[in-house]
């Protein structure tokens, strides 16, 4: 008589999970992620906080450490094949995790992620790397991804120029990214943002920031702390078994297509924060839209989405800007544009979203564009990308004619590539 197969630890239900939680904190402030920490471990004391010290990562070697509220674990160099943080994070960081559920059971995890990692970035290794052939959910139950964010230096970072190479803190020799981008991006997939102390002015500037980040990320469980006096038995109630994370949930930027709100439209200042959301059905012309680009990004902290040209009708264009940078690249085919074959290829949730907006001339094409900033003109903005669209007597040309546009972003959206492209919003050219 055969037995049954094992069901998989993480298909259990909720009540009977017995797995250790893991809380993922990041944070591009370290001093104010490791006072969260500090709390979270004052409060129990067989929590264990797992992070590692990339200063060495150059040479590749990283410090591991390994705490609980007791003092230090573990305090060990690690060496590595490449030195990188997805490197770390396959060799080191998820084992390790793995190696703690077996070596003391029943104790829940917080994992620091260095300051340049996007949680996004760890949520895939969680979901895609094996650990001894099995996913490190078959060991423990991701909590949730809490971002910690320091008043005094949020808005600093969000108007930042830098790249983290020109601040010699990249994460890897071929990481071009810019500080303003891994803020935004730390932001935007947590499930939960702490804002942490005071704003450098007053008490009216640091809520301007926590409205701020409540348009940045409506998704998110949003919760202050005031630096100077911090409840850790509270904050360990806010924290640590939320729930809050949705592995299903995908990345921000194709959060519109599969049907996810991308941002919340708040078009009336909320201490100067404004929010306004811009959806439409017709097509972009390329070159008018090419012609505002900086005027409707000159007074945005963030914008994100997605849109269609009409020299490009088959392209999903992806758009996200900060720091003063505007990303523009594909992502991927509309599937108005793909055979009916191909769209088992897509995920489920794209599908059912696609159908439940289908449009009978434009199929699941349409644009959706989300601009949050201080004083932000809505009105304004909402009247310069209108004037993009396709008027009712270039519509009436049809496709082939709109294909022969003269197109400053031809080239830059190839479809078999699905990375987004740095554009010089003078020139429209890859940077």
């Amino acid at each position: 008589m055969s037995s049954s197969p094992r069901a998989p630890i993480h298909a259990v239900t909720a009540d009977a999970d017995t797995r250790p939680s893991l809380t993922v904190l990041s944070g591009f402030w370290p001093a104010a992620t490791f006072a969260v920490a500090r709390a979270l471990l004052a409060a129990d004391e067989l929590l264990l906080l797992v992070r590692h010290d990339l200063t060495g990562m150059r040479n590749g070697v990283v410090r591991r450490v390994v705490r609980s509220g007791a003092g230090i674990i573990e305090d060990e160099p690690v060496g590595l094949r490449h030195g990188c943080v997805s490197c770390t994070l396959r060799e080191d960081v998820l084992p390790t995790l793995v190696r703690l559920t077996r070596s003391h059971p029943g104790q829940d995890l917080i994992l620091i992620l260095p300051e340049v990692a996007e949680p996004e970035a760890v949520a895939a290794a969680c979901a895609h790397c094996l650990v001894d052939g099995a996913p490190i959910t078959d060991f423990l139950r991701v909590d949730s991804y809490v971002t910690v964010i320091d008043a005094e230096h949020l808005l600093d970072g969000l108007a930042s120029t830098d790249d983290l190479a020109s601040l010699g803190i990249q994460a890897a020799e071929d990481d071009h990214r810019a500080l303003a981008d891994v803020v935004v991006r730390q932001i935007e997939y947590a499930d939960t943002l702490v804002l942490w102390g005071q704003s450098r002015k007053d008490e009216f500037d640091t809520g301007r920031l926590s409205v701020l980040l409540q348009r940045m990320a409506p998704w998110a469980a949003h919760i202050r702390v005031d630096g100077d006096r911090v409840d850790a038995s509270t904050l360990t109630r806010q924290l640590r078994h939320t729930r809050r994370h949705r592995p299903e949930t995908p990345g921000v930027l194709a959060r519109g297509l599969q049907g996810y709100l991308l941002g919340a439209h708040e078009p009336e200042p909320d201490c100067g924060v404004v929010s306004a959301v811009f959806r439409a059905r017709r097509p972009f012309h390329p070159q008018r839209l090419h012609n505002v680009l900086e005027e409707v990004n000159a007074e945005v902290i963030r914008s994100r989405g997605h849109l269609w040209l009409a020299s490009q009708p088959d392209t999903v264009v992806a758009w996200e800007f900060a720091g003063g940078g505007l990303a523009m690249g594909s992502l991927g085919h509309w599937l108005v544009s793909l055979p009916e074959d191909r769209w088992e290829h897509v995920c489920d949730q794209r599908r059912l979203a696609a159908a439940l907006d289908w449009d009978p001339y434009y199929g699941d094409r349409h644009q959706y564009l989300v601009f949050i900033g201080l004083d932000l003109n809505a009105v304004e903005l909402h009247h310069a990308l209108a004037g993009c669209l396709l008027t009712d007597a270039e519509l009436a040309d049809g496709e082939e004619t709109w294909r022969t546009y003269h197109d400053p972003f031809a080239g830059c959206f190839p479809l078999e590539v699905d990375e987004l492209t740095d554009i010089d919003i003078e020139g429209a050219q890859p940077a």
